[in-house]
This record gives C-alpha cells, sequence and structure tokens, in this order.
C-alpha cells in the first residue's frame, strides 16, 4: 500500500503501515519527482505497506506540487534547517520505521532492502556506510571524503564509543518511536551527528549497511556549507561530550601546572642551559587555576545537560557528589583558603622584617604566588559547591 497525499478529517486516525521514506525538501524540483518514483517503486516492488513523506521547507520551485501529483504526503515545515525539516517529518510519519535519504537523487531509494531487514532484526538505527558501499567519481568533494567526514567519525567514535564510522551519510533507517524518545532538538545540519550520539549515548541497537553516493542531479550549488557546517558538527561533539571538552584538557593543565609548581617552589631549576624561575612559577600557577577551573565546568555542564535531558545521568559522577557534599566541599574549600592566607601572612612577616622596602631575591615571591593559588582554588572550590547545590535543587525528584 502506498499512501498518497490526504487531509484527515478531525478525529480520523490514519492506517497503521510499516514504513515511512522521508525527505527533507527545499526547492529540489529538478530532482524531487525521480526520487520520489525510485521510493514508491521500491515499496511496490517489496510489498510494503508505506508512504512517501516530504518534509518541505519553504520550497518556491513548485517542488509541493511535484510530489502531489506523485502520490506523496506533504508536511509543511516553516522552521528553516536541515534537522528543523527532519525532525517535523519524524514527528508527522505514520510508519513503524522511517527510512531518510536527501531528495538531490544521490541516494539510490530503490534499493532500500538492506535498512528494511535490519530494522525487522531489531535495530534502531540503521545507517548508511558509503566509504563500504561505494562513492561515484564527483560524488562527494575531496575535502569532505579524505578531511571532514573521516575526521569527524573519527572524533565521534572516540568522544562517544559509537560504532558508526560513516556519522554524515544522508541515508538511514530508524525505528520512530526509538528516534522520538531522543527528542532531537538540532535545526542544522549537526542534526545528523546529534541523531548519531543521541542514539549511541542511549544505548540504542545501532548498525551499518553500506550504500552508494552518487553526485547529485541538480545544477545548483548544495545547501551544505564545508567549513560552517564543519564546524557546527565539531561544535556539537564537543558540547555533548564536556569530558573531552573541559575534563581532559583541564586535568592535563591542571597536572602540569601543579608538578612544575612543586619543582619551582624549593628555587630555580635548570634545564642545560635554560633556567626556570619565578616567572615560569607564575605561568604554571596560572596552569593550575585554569585547569582547575576547566575540571570544575565538566562537573556542570554534565550535570546541568542531564538535569535538562540533553546528556544522559553521570551515575559514576553522581555517586561520588552524593558522598562528597556541599559541607565537605566548603570544608576543604576553606583548608585551602586559609593555607593560601597563611603563605600570605608569611610573605607579609617576611617584607616586613625588611622594613616594608624593597625585597631582594625572589622567595618572598614564590610564596605570594602559592599563596595566590591556593586562594583562588579555595573560592573557585567554595562558589562552585553552591552551584552544585543549586543544581541538585533543580533536579526532579527520583521514585
Amino acid at each position: 500500500m502506498v499512501a498518497s497525499e490526504t487531509t484527515m478529517s478531525i478525529g480520523q486516525k490514519a492506517p497503521p503501515i510499516e514504513l515511512t521514506i522521508l525527505m527533507p525538501c527545499l526547492n529540489e524540483a529538478e530532482t524531487l519527482a525521480i526520487c520520489i518514483e525510485k521510493a514508491l517503486g521500491f515499496l511496490r516492488r517489496s510489498g510494503i505497506s508505506g508512504e512517501v513523506l516530504i518534509a518541505d521547507n519553504g520550497s518556491s520551485d513548485g517542488s509541493q506540487e511535484i510530489a502531489a501529483r506523485l502520490g506523496a504526503r506533504v508536511t509543511h515545515v516553516p522552521e528553516k534547517g536541515y534537522g528543523a525539516a527532519l525532525i517535523a517529518g519524524i514527528a508527522a510519519a505514520r510508519g513503524r520505521y522511517v527510512i531518510m535519504g536527501d531528495s538531490d537523487d544521490s541516494y539510490d531509494f530503490s534499493v532500500l532492502d538492506p535498512f528494511i531487514a535490519k530494522l525487522r532484526d531489531g535495530f534502531d538505527l540503521v545507517m548508511g556506510n558509503r566509504f563500504k558501499g561505494g562513492i561515484a567519481p564527483g560524488a562527494m568533494p575531496p575535502l569532505h571524503r579524505y578531511l571532514g567526514n573521516p575526521v569527524l567519525s573519527t572524533i565521534g567514535r572516540i568522544f562517544f564509543a559509537s560504532p558508526i564510522r560513516d556519522f554524515h551519510c544522508g541515508l538511514r533507517g530508524f525505528s520512530r518511536d526509538a528516534m522520538m524518545a531522543l527528542e532531537l532538538r538540532a535545526p542544522g545540519m549537526e542534526f545528523a551527528s546529534e541523531m548519531v550520539v543521541k542514539a549511541t549515548m542511549r544505548g540504542l541497537r545501532i548498525a551499518e549497511v553500506p550504500t552508494t553516493l552518487s553526485p547529485d542531479g541538480r545544477s545548483r550549488p548544495p545547501h551544505l556549507r564545508s567549513w560552517r557546517d564543519g564546524w557546527r558538527h565539531l561544535r556539537f561533539l564537543l558540547i555533548f561530550c564536556p569530558r573531552w571538552l573541559f575534563f581532559y584538557p583541564g586535568a592535563l593543565l591542571f597536572a602540569l601546572g601543579a608538578l612544575v609548581m612543586a619543582l619551582l617552589l624549593p628555587g630555580p631549576v635548570s634545564l642545560g642551559a635554560v633556567t626556570l624561575d619565578v616567572h615560569s612559577l607564575l605561568y604554571a600557577s596560572g596552569a593550575v587555576v585554569m585547569g582547575f577551573q576547566a575540571m570544575q565546568f565538566w562537573v556542570f555542564a554534565r550535570l546541568y545537560g542531564a538535569v535538562t535531558g540533553l546528556l544522559p545521568e553521570a551515575e559514576r559522577l553522581n555517586r561520588a557528589l552524593s558522598r562528597f557534599g556541599l559541607e565537605a566541599a566548603l570544608l576543604l574549600a576553606g583548608a585551602i583558603f586559609l593555607l593560601g592566607l597563611a603563605l600570605g601572612g608569611w610573605s607579609l612577616a617576611q617584607w616586613g622584617a625588611r622594613d616594608f622596602g624593597t625585597l631582594q631575591g625572589a622567595g618572598v615571591m614564590r610564596m605570594a604566588i602559592a599563596s595566590v593559588t591556593a586562594m583562588l582554588i579555595g573560592l573557585q572550590l567554595a562558589f562552585g559547591a553552591f552551584f552544585l547545590a543549586l543544581l541538585g535543587m533543580m533536579r526532579p525528584a527520583r521514585r
């Protein structure tokens, strides 16, 4: 059965179908017809109960009329963006499964059998892999093929332990219910990464199947903008993995800074012809403070993401914080701050012993740097503990 464009009356429920073939569309009159015909042909050949759904993003070239004439259903999406069109299309889909793909004739909608087979086997998300299936000459710019896609896909696999090797393949199938539960939000091209990342983080069953990529049939340039959209994908991956954005760089800065401070507090250190002294100590202090702050931001971002539903719960972090509550954090912060004050007092006493005149040597400066570092860390820890308590009050009670 192929669903055609109809207007459902109020209260009338559309008959259940197995598959929705979903295509986002923005002025695709040149290629939309061939894509719809291939999709309808697949439904007829396979005997699958399905529909072709066009998520139109404000076309002005007659794409909507072409879709309706060929028997596809059109849903109009006023919010601009690739992701916005697909989010609305998934919500409007009537099929148990959805297979989405671009309407520029770069993907072959007549051979969707591997996707259906995996979906029927119980996989929640089935990604196409163009590098396994084949990329026709001219179908993918060298910048995307050899730099953008491999680099971003590798980052995604490292950050999220995802099994997907082609993060940005536009041809993919999924269970509609599973995808709706992910609450996808990205309105732009980064939607492609959001789907894979959230599916991986929520533990959905994911598979890849080889698929081919052909040169698109349009005479105009694609909507994709390489550097802008590449940055949007990278930005999304970083935001959704605060561990790599904040914790690892912060921990490295903190550890290196603390090591250098420990070496230089007693006095200068010579490394061959190079002597590290109080100036290096000052930069090491800065590294300690910046590293500690970055690690705190990791905790803040991780918990805030869980509170707002953007990220799953961080169970190990929650357990650690429950054992180290506000009062314990404040006691530790107070002790560190008092240590800084004591070091500052010692420095002041040394200056007073010289009648508050010019200080010779760098010994007092070393203690002053250590004093300021300890006071900054203590204050950051205290303020951070109160902010974490505030985040905890925002969390809904668990039943």
